[in-house]
């Protein structure tokens, strides 16, 4: 019973601190689309069980840090929906098989899927509906795109190995008492 309400207690402590986490680094300067949100979508995927959660996640993290930074904007749907699509590739490429290998092919996966639908929106409500408008809107949205993917890469990283520490950390002191 204890175990169990220290793990509750420690799962309650990680989601607020991802959600601090990914509030703070979108209101932080950074370059453009280097933020950990990606990466706290794609792990809460993997490791939180309740699903209700673990797609609320990063939801919560781009509703709040939206109000402070744009406001409710056109390209929500398009941003939210690809959060909501990586957390999806954690729970079904991710779960119960997590390696270095699977973990950095399916962030890559997430940062080409942010980058296919978010300019697809863009490019559906600002610029003209032909392959000039298509092919000038992707274009312009490269530079982003690499930001994506090096941000996502180094967070991904950086939140797979610390969660995967910690949790051998604290397994190694459960077997303790």
């Amino acid at each position: 019973m204890i175990l169990r309400e220290m793990k509750s207690r420690q799962h309650l402590l990680l989601v607020l601190a991802l959600i601090g986490i990914g509030v703070c680094s979108r209101l932080l300067p950074h370059p453009p689309n280097f933020t950990p949100v990606g990466a706290i979508a794609l792990l809460g995927g993997t490791y939180i069980k309740d699903k209700r959660l673990a797609f609320s996640l990063p939801l919560v993290i781009l509703f709040i840090s939206d109000l402070f930074i744009s406001g409710l904007h056109s390209q929500m749907p398009f941003v939210y929906l690809s959060f909501l699509i990586i957390t999806a590739l954690g729970r079904v490429i991710l779960a119960n098989r997590v390696s270095t290998f699977r973990v950095l092919g399916t962030s890559l996966l997430g940062s080409i899927l942010f980058f296919i639908i978010t300019n697809l929106g863009c490019w559906w409500l600002f610029y003209e509906h032909s392959v000039a408008g298509f092919l000038l809107c992707f274009t312009l949205a490269l530079p982003f795109f690499t930001n994506t993917i090096l941000g996502d890469l180094f967070f991904v990283s950086l939140f797979f190995v610390s969660y995967f520490l910690v949790s051998r950390k604290l397994k190694l002191l459960a077997n303790v008492e």
